[in-house]
């Protein structure tokens, strides 16, 4: 039986242990990651910081600036935006604002979010900025704040830049760091899931690109992407047994198969996940009581108000802890059923969860005679 050298045997070895699948192999995508949001670990990545063009999905750094700015009181998402002749000229994906138009904030992300509109993309930058150039200072401060070090932005909508003028670069890492950070706004999510909605006083209908809508279980959106340079983009949200993952695909050859890898991608990394039931149901006994001043008892017994689960990777389901924060006492009289303090899901310190914990019958004050015998 013919020998095989130490050299070769140490390959072998090494291509088994490498995270290699069958659609990377055969070109299916350039790059691609799973995150786990709540912690940011990477569950699976290849050519995770390559440098590519990211098309559309530049539109998530435009709709997260115009929700943190209302976040902070900036402006509001009811705030009227007068569509500018630029805006109005800009090509590719759009849902054709004309000059002069006047649209809420509201319905201005929700046509970028839903229907990838370029135009819209553009009148909310100049709305926050004044100018689509200003607002691209933004995006790239933004971005090195969030440790996205692969990126940088030269427009707000992701098109093919003109002559003369850079591509937009970044990476499956910094997509899904900028997912991340969208999974913080609720309704961008919402918004994201949608599949037809209609605009303009139902003149124009809004119609989603995201092959995955109504299709995968969970699904939280969030960003397509194309252009011929970028191929198909697609990072996506989605949350199963309380774990949510941000998956992101880029240079897939068709839509359907940034649907399939991301479907496949995200199906993968739940399998890794296990949900730890840490208070089954509500109502459920608290194994902490709490100290009573001036009542009939001493101390008084405690109930969780809601269940509380968490979903943690399977090896590490033993190592969850809850931690009490509740108050040194309470003083009588109290109501049954009022919130008292909560217990907090933890791993190695982290929180995971968090579930309130309440008076789980009233607390009646103690007479004169009462006061005086628990001396």
């Amino acid at each position: 039986m013919p020998r095989m050298d130490t050299r070769t045997a140490a390959l072998l070895i090494v291509s088994c242990l490498l995270p290699t699948t069958a659609a990377a192999l055969s070109g299916a995508y350039s790059s691609a990651i799973v995150m786990e949001e709540r912690s940011g670990e990477i569950l699976f990545a290849e050519n995770e910081h390559a440098r590519l063009a990211p098309a559309s999905m530049v539109k998530m750094m435009t709709e997260l600036l115009v929700l943190e700015h209302a976040a902070r009181g900036e402006l509001t998402l009811d705030d009227m935006v007068t569509v500018s002749a630029r805006a109005s000229r800009i090509g590719g994906s759009q849902v054709y604002l004309k000059e002069g138009e006047v649209f809420t904030v509201r319905d201005l992300l929700m046509a970028l979010a839903i229907h990838s509109g370029n135009d819209a993309g553009v009148a909310l930058a100049e709305h926050v900025a004044g100018t689509d150039d200003a607002f691209v200072v933004l995006m790239n401060a933004r971005a090195r704040e969030l440790g996205m070090r692969d990126t940088v932005f030269h427009s707000v909508h992701g098109l093919p830049p003109a002559r003369g003028q850079s591509s937009d670069l970044s990476s499956a890492h910094d997509m899904a760091l900028l997912g991340r950070e969208i999974c913080r706004h609720p309704e961008s999510l919402d918004w994201a899931v949608m599949d037809q909605v209609p605009f303009r006083d139902g003149l124009f209908l809004l119609r989603n690109p995201n092959p995955l809508v109504g299709k995968l279980r969970g699904l939280e959106g969030i960003k397509t992407g194309y252009t011929v340079e970028a191929g198909f983009c697609l990072t996506a949200a989605a949350t199963q047994k309380g774990v949510r993952l941000i998956s992101v695909v880029m240079g897939a050859k068709t839509n359907a198969a940034r649907g399939a890898e991301t479907s496949r991608l995200l199906t993968r990394g739940f399998t890794e996940y296990s949900p730890v039931k840490l208070v089954p149901a509500a109502g459920d006994s608290c194994p902490r009581q709490i100290p009573v001043k001036g009542g009939k008892l001493k101390s008084a017994d405690l109930v969780f108000t809601q269940p509380l689960e968490v979903g943690v990777r399977k090896a590490r389901a033993g190592d969850v802890t809850l931690r009490y924060e509740l108050p040194d006492r309470i003083e009588a009289p109290a109501a049954a059923g009022a919130v008292v303090g909560k217990a907090v899901a933890e791993l190695d310190g982290e929180p995971l969860g968090e579930v309130p914990i309440a008076l789980s019958a009233a607390v009646v004050k103690g007479s004169f005679w009462d006061r005086v015998f628990k001396r």
